[in-house]
């Protein structure tokens, strides 16, 4: 068995994400072509779980107007990690990013994030058992 690595942990995010967990109003619409799609508040907070840091919440602009915020992480010395990026069309900037501090409890998306929690643990603690990691060592 090797250490945990980062590539073990997004692995185990991206294969835990699905329609249940994903931001409610936006369920409908969930697409498996787009999995990042509105899951970056939840995935922050798992990912700010394993690892720490800040959440970083930034500003989604499009044709100059916010139409939403976007969440990811931010590490020790400045490293940022950003699982759900991929989620925006061309036309959907994103901008600025402030550290936000972390809710002593967590009420809206509360489901979705005990959800998405649950399965990436069990999904890493597979590999640990197993020994199995994704990415070369």
């Amino acid at each position: 068995m090797g250490p945990l690595l980062l590539t073990d942990i997004e692995a185990a995010i991206r294969s835990s994400w699905d329609a249940a967990t994903t931001t409610p109003v936006h369920r409908a619409h969930w697409n498996p072509g787009n999995p990042a799609r509105d899951q970056c508040g939840v995935t922050a907070l798992v990912v700010n779980d394993l690892l720490g840091g800040e959440l970083i919440r930034g500003e989604v602009r499009v044709d100059g107007e916010r139409v939403d915020y976007h969440w990811w992480n931010r590490l020790g010395m400045g490293v940022e990690i950003d699982l759900t990026r991929e989620q925006f069309a061309p036309h959907e900037i994103v901008s600025g990013g402030v550290a936000v501090e972390r809710p002593a409890e967590i009420v809206r998306l509360r489901e979705e994030y005990e959800l998405l929690s649950a399965r990436v643990l069990e999904r890493l603690r597979g590999r640990i058992r197993t020994g199995a990691r994704t990415g070369a060592a």
